[in-house]
C-alpha cells in the first residue's frame, strides 16, 4: 500500500503541474516591436489557400505584418489572385516584372521588410508574400530609424518550406493563385460549453463518489464489528491506508515541486520526452479505471448495483483477492482489467487520429476522479493555503515567466512545442467545432483537481452534519467553481484565444470573502449542532475535524 500511495503522490503532482485554459492564439499582441503611424497592426495569422492550374490545392498559414492594410476576415470577400516570382528575388530594388495586381513572392533578406513592400507596391503588386529563411513564422516590423510608413498592400510571411513549394510550382510553369484572409474566431464555441460541463461534472461526480464510498466504508466497518465472530467474513478492505492528507507545509511545497516538474517539462520537451509522458499517463489512466484507492472503483460500483438491482453480480463485486503492490482487488476488477489495459494501449497507439481526444478525456477524467478520491484536505486552512499558492503559481508560469524565458512556460509546455506532438496528454480537450482555425479548447488537470479538493471537502462536511443540499456549503462551492470557470472562458475569448491561467479566475470565486464566511458559518453551525457543543471558528480553521459521515 505504501508503494501505491507513493506512486499516486507522484502522479498527483505531475498531473496538477499543468493548469491552463486555452483555445490557441490567432492574434499576437506585441508591446516590444516598435509601433508608429502606419506600423501599428497586431500580428494576425493568415489563411493562404492555393490553386494550382485552377485546381484547389493545399492551404497554408502565414502571419500578417505590423504594416500595411488589414486583410479580409471572410473567405468569400478575399480575391483569388495569381502569384509571380520577384525578379530580383529579394525585391530590394524595383522588380523587372510587369505586374497587373498579382501577388509577388519574394525572399527575406538584404533589406528591410518595408523596403520590399514599397518596391512591390511600386511595381503594381496587390500583395507581397515574403519567404522566411527558417521553417517557422517571423513577425515583420518596421525599423527603428524608418520614418512614418505608408504602405498600401498587405504583407504576409510564409515559412521556408511553404515558400519552397510555391517556388517549385512556379518554376515548373504552373499557374499558382492564392487567397489571403484572416478569419475571426466565433465569440463562443460549443467546445467550451462541453469542456465546462466536463470539468464541473467531473468534480460533481468525484465528490459524490468519494462521499458515498466513505459512507459505505463506515457501514461496512460497523457491520464487521457486529459480526466479528463470523469466521466466513470476506477479506476486509482498509480504505484509509492509501489516502493522502495534505498538510499546510505540503500545500506550500506544492508550488516548489510543481514548478520543478514544469521546468523539467519545458527543458526536456522533445518527441521522446512526450512519449515517456504518454506511457506514464497510460499507466495512471489504467490504474484509475480500475482503482479508487486500495478498493477498486468498479468494485464499489458493482456493490452499489447489487444492492439495488443486479444481485447476481454481488459475489464478484464483494469478493476480493490480495495481490502484491495493489493489495485487495475485487474479482470484478480482475475481469475488466484486460479491457482497461487494451483501451489505454489503443489510445496511445492511435492518439494522433482525429477522434483520439475522446480516449484521452476518458483516461484523464478517470485519473482526476482517482486523485480526488485519494488526496484530501483536512480543514479549511489547508485548502485556502493550497489554492492561494496555486493561484500565484498559475499567474507566474503563464504571465511572469515571459520575463525570464521570453515565452510563457506554461503555454509552451501545454502545446508541446518542439516535440512534434499535439500537446502533452495531461489535459482535457475538445476540438473547436465552429472555429475556422480548428484546434482544441483545453483545460489543465490542475484547474479541476485543486478546486475539486475544496469542493469535495465541503461535501464531506455537509454529509457529516446530515444537511440537505440547499442548506449546506457544497452547493455554494460547486456554484463558485462553475462561475469561476465560466469567467475563465469569457476572458479567453476576450483575449483572442490566448492561454489563460484558469485559477486566476476560479480561486477568487472559490475563496472570496463571502464564500470563506459561508464556509466558517455553515460548518461551524453544522458541527456545533451535531456534537451538541459550541466549537469556535478558529478550531474549525486550524484543527482536523473527524470526517466520518453520518449514517
Amino acid at each position: 500500500m505504501d508503494l501505491q500511495r507513493g506512486v499516486w503522490v507522484v502522479v498527483g503532482v505531475l498531473v496538477v503541474s499543468l493548469s491552463l485554459s486555452s483555445a490557441g492564439d490567432i492574434v499576437h499582441h506585441d508591446n516590444i516591436a516598435p509601433k508608429r503611424p502606419g506600423c501599428e497592426n497586431d500580428f494576425v495569422l493568415v489563411k493562404v489557400p492555393t490553386w494550382i492550374n485552377g485546381v484547389e490545392d493545399a492551404e497554408y498559414v502565414g502571419v500578417g505584418a505590423r504594416f500595411g492594410p488589414t486583410l479580409e476576415s471572410k473567405e468569400k470577400h478575399a480575391t483569388n489572385t495569381r502569384v509571380v516570382l520577384a525578379d530580383p528575388p529579394d525585391c530590394c530594388s524595383l522588380p523587372k516584372n510587369k505586374l497587373a495586381k498579382e501577388v509577388i513572392l519574394v525572399h527575406r533578406g538584404n533589406c528591410s521588410f518595408t523596403t520590399k513592400a514599397n518596391m512591390a507596391e511600386a511595381a503594381n503588386a496587390s500583395a507581397i508574400l515574403i519567404i522566411n529563411n527558417r521553417t517557422e513564422l517571423f513577425k515583420m516590423v518596421c525599423e527603428n530609424d524608418e520614418p512614418d510608413v505608408e504602405i498600401g498592400i498587405p504583407a504576409v510571411m510564409l515559412p521556408q518550406d511553404v515558400g519552397a513549394i510555391f517556388e517549385t510550382d512556379l518554376k515548373n510553369n504552373s499557374m499558382v493563385s492564392v487567397q489571403l484572409y484572416s478569419p475571426l474566431r466565433p465569440l463562443v464555441d460549443i467546445a467550451e460549453v462541453f469542456l465546462w460541463l466536463m470539468a464541473v461534472g467531473t468534480i460533481l461526480f468525484a465528490s459524490y463518489w468519494s462521499a458515498w464510498s466513505a459512507r459505505e466504508a463506515t457501514i461496512e466497518h460497523e457491520k464487521l464489528l457486529k459480526d466479528a465472530s463470523d469466521d466466513s467474513l470476506p477479506i476486509e478492505v482498509d480504505r484509509s491506508n492509501a489516502l493522502v492528507e495534505i498538510s499546510t507545509t505540503a500545500a506550500i511545497l506544492f508550488v516548489v515541486i510543481a514548478s520543478c516538474f514544469l521546468i523539467m517539462f519545458y527543458k526536456l520537451m522533445s518527441f521522446w520526452f512526450v512519449e515517456i509522458l504518454v506511457v506514464l499517463f497510460c499507466i495512471g489512466g489504467i490504474e484509475s479505471l480500475l482503482f479508487a484507492g486500495p478498493a477498486d472503483l468498479l468494485g464499489d460500483f458493482a456493490i452499489m448495483l447489487t444492492k439495488y438491482s443486479f444481485r447476481r453480480f454481488k459475489r464478484a463485486g464483494e469478493s476480493y483477492v490480495r495481490l502484491p503492490i495493489f493489495g485487495a482487488v475485487s474479482y470484478l476488477t480482475l475481469a475488466v482489467a484486460p479491457f482497461c489495459i487494451a483501451f489505454a494501449v489503443l489510445w496511445a497507439v492511435y492518439r494522433r487520429i482525429s477522434f483520439a481526444w475522446i480516449g484521452q478525456d476518458i483516461l484523464g477524467i478517470a485519473l482526476i476522479i482517482t486523485v480526488l478520491q485519494l488526496v484530501r484536505i483536512p480543514n479549511l486552512k489547508v485548502g485556502t493555503v493550497l489554492l492561494s499558492c496555486a493561484f500565484l503559481y498559475d499567474i507566474f508560469w503563464v504571465f511572469v515567466s515571459k520575463w525570464w524565458f521570453h515565452e510563457s512556460v506554461m503555454i509552451v509546455v501545454a502545446r508541446g512545442d518542439k516535440s512534434g506532438e499535439d500537446g502533452i496528454p495531461m489535459l482535457l480537450k475538445i476540438p473547436r467545432m465552429f472555429d475556422p482555425w480548428g484546434g482544441y479548447s483545453i483545460i489543465g488537470f490542475g484547474d479541476i483537481i485543486l478546486p475539486g479538493l475544496v469542493v469535495a471537502f465541503s461535501l464531506r462536511y455537509d454529509w457529516l452534519a446530515n444537511k440537505k443540499l440547499r442548506a449546506g456549503y457544497f452547493l455554494w462551492a460547486m456554484t463558485a467553481y462553475g462561475l469561476g470557470l465560466l469567467i475563465t472562458y469569457v476572458a479567453l475569448n476576450l483575449m483572442d484565444g490566448h492561454g489563460q491561467p484558469a485559477l486566476l479566475y476560479i480561486v477568487p470565486f472559490t475563496l472570496g470573502k463571502k464564500q470563506a464566511w459561508l464556509i466558517c458559518t455553515n460548518i461551524y453551525i453544522a458541527i456545533a449542532h451535531w456534537n451538541g457543543n459550541r466549537f469556535c471558528a478558529e478550531r474549525l480553521w486550524r484543527n482536523r475535524i473527524h470526517e466520518q459521515p453520518l449514517t
